[in-house]
């Protein structure tokens, strides 16, 4: 009897201990099963390797697993749904006919130029210095101004510190751009630069770009480590300067119709995730930019790193336009980005 009494009592013990497991891996299950079912679509007009694909990527997993596969995101690069139309693309977002979007600031700023105030020459030092400021003001700034447009702002991860290259010859100086045709995005900072600088500002979709280096018409571009490579740039090109002139970002950004259907909980997770999606990029592009430049001298690529002497030539040349796209963009948009004011935060030198 005194056996069989212990058998039960081992047997209610391991019986009681395998609820509570069942419970436990249930009870997730259920919290999971509270998020509504629905499917989004998301645009951007990078490649399969881009950095903004691949941000939007891997947030639409981390949405997926933490909704129990309940909230789906479909990520269509290429601008695929607009059959590679950039402006038509930014224009289905803002009339709800594709639900999320990632662009540059540049390319948004064909809604508003105010968003392109960031990329106002020579405004940061370091990505450090960027990610602080973009989420300490600067996106509710970008929040702001989309929100005219029928847009919420989720989040913003970099496209990078953007290098200059040519296959006419190499460039120390803006002398050396004289009549140089250079593809710019259609943002005006782009165009009134680089004709500050003497060259000829080419606006043209990145899908146009590499056919039209490849057939002489454009001589050189602009652009970031990153981009460069998933575009297979460094392999039409000779001449790299890197002179970090310029910080572009991409915007990532939800129809606020959209936005506004979905349930307060799963307005929390597509904010939370995209915040865990734009760190983990952040911090992806970074230490790949320094694996990709030795992969493109390598390759043969010519770069050239300009001194402190060859780069303050360049931005006494556009110091009139800096205050021109400032008083342009106002006191309010420069402030949220704390553009030529005394910065407070630790700088840490990506280069």
């Amino acid at each position: 009897m005194r056996h069989f009494l212990i058998f039960v009592f081992f047997f209610m013990s391991a019986l009681t201990l395998l609820n509570g497991c069942k419970q436990q891996e249930e009870e997730p299950q259920q919290n999971i099963e509270e998020y509504e079912k629905v499917r989004l679509v998301m645009t951007d007009n990078g490649t399969d390797i881009g950095i903004e694909t691949l941000t939007a990527k891997y947030f639409s997993k981390l949405v997926e697993k933490a909704s129990g596969g309940n909230v789906k995101i479909e990520v269509y690069p290429y601008d695929e749904l607009t059959g590679g139309n950039t402006n038509e693309a930014v224009k289905s977002l803002t009339e709800g006919a594709v639900d999320l979007g990632a662009y540059v600031a540049g390319t948004m700023s064909l809604l508003d130029p105010r968003l392109e105030v960031a990329t106002i020459p020579w405004s940061f030092n370091s990505y450090q210095e960027a990610r602080h400021i973009i989420d300490d003001t600067g996106g509710e700034y970008y929040a702001k101004v989309l929100s005219e447009y029928g847009l919420v702002y989720l989040g913003s991860t970099h496209n990078g510190m953007r290098q200059l290259t040519s296959n006419r010859n190499s460039i120390r100086s803006p002398a050396d751009l004289q009549g140089m045709r250079i593809r710019v995005l259609g943002g005006e900072v782009y165009r009134l630069l680089f004709a500050t600088l003497g060259a000829e500002p080419v606006p043209l979709g990145w899908s146009e770009l590499n056919i039209a280096i490849r057939q002489g018409f454009i001589e050189g571009q602009e652009n970031g480590f990153f981009l460069m490579q998933s575009g297979h740039l460094n392999e039409i090109q000779k001449y790299m300067t890197v002179w970090n002139y310029l910080y572009e970002n991409y915007l990532f950004v939800i129809n606020r119709k959209t936005f506004d259907q979905l349930e307060p909980k799963t307005q929390k997770l597509l904010r939370e995730k995209m915040k865990e999606a734009c760190e983990w990029s952040r911090d992806y592009l970074e230490t790949e930019e320094k694996k990709i430049r030795k992969q493109f001298e390598a390759n043969g690529l010519e770069i050239i790193d300009l001194t402190p002497e060859e780069l303050e030539v360049f931005k006494k040349k556009v110091e009139p336009l800096r205050e021109k796209l400032k008083a342009k963009y106002g006191e309010e948009a420069c402030r949220a980005f704390q553009i030529d004011m005394k910065k407070d935060h630790k700088e840490v030198d990506n280069k």
